[in-house]
């Protein structure tokens, strides 16, 4: 793959120092995968390199994947505002999520935590969005995490929206189910995961973090934007 077609992957950004370290795991697998691929990380909000910045450096038309699980705000506006202003021209591929990769990697990672013993019901945990179509892509990753651990499925959310992830764990005990857990829609530490820590459930799973599914939706998504397709 010729050098013009760089890979920018691009976030949210986040305080916590151990978020920019686990994306920068996932992009050392992915690099392994584009050996002949400039892989760049870049960030909408919070911490630097801005995406208009990393852009501006990049010769050529460079692929910017979207490292978000839902397309609110940021990946709407955000990512194509900073693609335009540096008059540079770029694809930008959809968001992650919620793609099947993406939900199979969730439900392993709450597979791990709870240690071979699925919870009756799982909230999937979301970080929230004012968008409405954000949130009908999350209700879309609840629906498919339930057909694949044949589970009952609640979304719920850590900002923004309703119900709380707290109110949605609740619910489900109200509705009978004994054991609750809450699986993570979020693909890195941050501020968010930490508000996870006391909202009731028996188990709760990480971050997705650096997991083959994921490696390769992102290796997909580049292939096919580089490709023109």
């Amino acid at each position: 793959m010729v050098a013009q077609h760089a890979l920018v992957a691009t976030a949210h950004g986040t305080r916590d120092p151990d978020g920019p370290v686990v994306l920068e795991h996932l992009l050392d697998e992915v690099r392994r995968h584009l050996p002949d691929v400039p892989v760049r990380i870049a960030y909408v909000d919070v911490i630097e390199p801005m995406l208009d910045e990393v852009l501006a450096e990049l010769p050529g038309t460079p692929v910017v994947v979207p490292m978000f699980l839902a397309s609110g705000y940021h990946v709407r506006v955000d990512v194509p505002e900073a693609v335009a202003a540096t008059g540079h021209v770029a694809v930008v591929t959809p968001a992650l999520g919620p793609d099947d990769a993406v939900v199979a990697a969730v439900a392993d990672r709450l597979r791990e935590a709870a240690r071979g013993e699925l919870p009756d019901a799982v909230v999937l945990a979301a970080a929230g969005s004012s968008d409405n179509d954000a949130l009908a892509e999350v209700e879309v990753a609840a629906t498919k995490l339930a057909a694949v651990l044949r589970r009952d499925v609640v979304a719920g959310y850590i900002t923004t929206a309703a119900p709380t992830v707290a109110e949605a764990v609740a619910s489900l005990r109200s509705a009978g189910f004994q054991r609750v857990g809450v699986a993570s829609y979020l693909l890195a530490p941050g501020l968010f995961l930490r508000r996870l820590d006391d909202v009731g459930a028996d188990v709760v799973a990480p971050p997705i973090g650096v997991h083959p599914a994921v490696v390769d939706l992102i290796v997909t998504r580049y292939r096919e934007a580089a490709a023109g397709r």
